[in-house]
């Protein structure tokens, strides 16, 4: 169960560098994560064949202005964290994820991600592309403190209603599958530099989506086609709760630092 996405990580771990909280080596390392390698292309000045490290690109990036990374997390009719224009709106939907820029250049970063070697010993790089965007508010982005008071709320519903779908309590695969999520978790959520606040939506975002994507792999009780749609249905509200969640505990770095900083 993957509740980090690639976009995530850079957002993140690009902002502890920009911020001063992560050398350039740790930050590059800490996005790659277990992938071979990341790459980018189209920076501004690029030719339409160069690729870059990931170190150099964010030094580059650093260079020209940007100051900041926000993370969007769009699903079909819900373009959240996207600024436009309408073409890369599409292609960040058909990925699920994009990260822009803060500053200038307003830049939106893509990934492509190809899988290559054997059955069972494969591997991962990662070409991200970037493309101009529109400098706008990002779409149905929360603040903190609203993400707070929605995730409380879609807890507590999710309980109850994975309860009654006999999917929270007592389910031997329902626990199982909750058990793998808790040892999947990254000790360390977000990066250096984040609020706690941030760290502590953030964790529970990703409890209530490994909550949801459990309820909706037909956990518990045995249910037939219809019931599994009607499920769906149910829980689509508390998955939207999670990823704007998401969304604004990864651009807490940018968007609400100062605010914490007073409390």
């Amino acid at each position: 169960m993957d509740v980090e996405t690639r976009a995530g990580r850079l957002t993140a771990w690009g902002n502890a560098l920009l911020s001063g909280h992560a050398p350039p080596d740790d930050a590059a390392a800490a996005v790659v994560g277990r992938d071979e390698s990341h790459r980018v292309a189209g920076l501004p000045g690029d030719g339409p064949e160069e690729r870059h490290a990931l170190t150099w690109a964010l030094g580059r990036l650093r260079s020209l202005g940007v100051a900041g990374f926000r993370l969007a997390l769009p699903v079909p009719g819900h373009p959240l964290g996207l600024t436009g224009p309408a073409d890369f709106n599409q292609q960040a939907m058909t990925a699920g994820q994009a990260v822009l820029t803060v500053g200038t250049p307003a830049l939106g970063l893509l990934p492509e991600v190809e899988w290559f070697g054997p059955p069972g010993d494969r591997s991962v790089t990662v070409l991200w592309r970037c493309s101009p965007v529109r400098e706008a508010p990002p779409a149905d982005v929360p603040t903190l403190r609203e993400a707070e008071r929605e995730l409380a709320e879609g807890l507590r519903e999710a309980t109850g209603l994975l309860a009654r779908l006999d999917v929270a309590g007592a389910g031997p695969e329902a626990l199982r599958a909750l058990e793998s999520y808790r040892r999947q978790r990254h000790r360390e959520l977000l990066a250096p530099g984040y609020p706690p606040r941030a760290v502590r939506v953030l964790e529970s975002a990703q409890r209530i989506s490994a909550l949801l994507a459990i309820a909706s792999g037909g956990h518990g009780a045995a249910v037939s086609a219809s019931e599994m749609a009607a499920r769906s249905e149910v829980l689509r509200p508390l998955e939207r709760t999670a990823r704007r969640a998401q969304v604004a505990a990864y651009n807490a770095a940018v968007d609400e630092r100062p605010a914490e900083g007073q409390r």
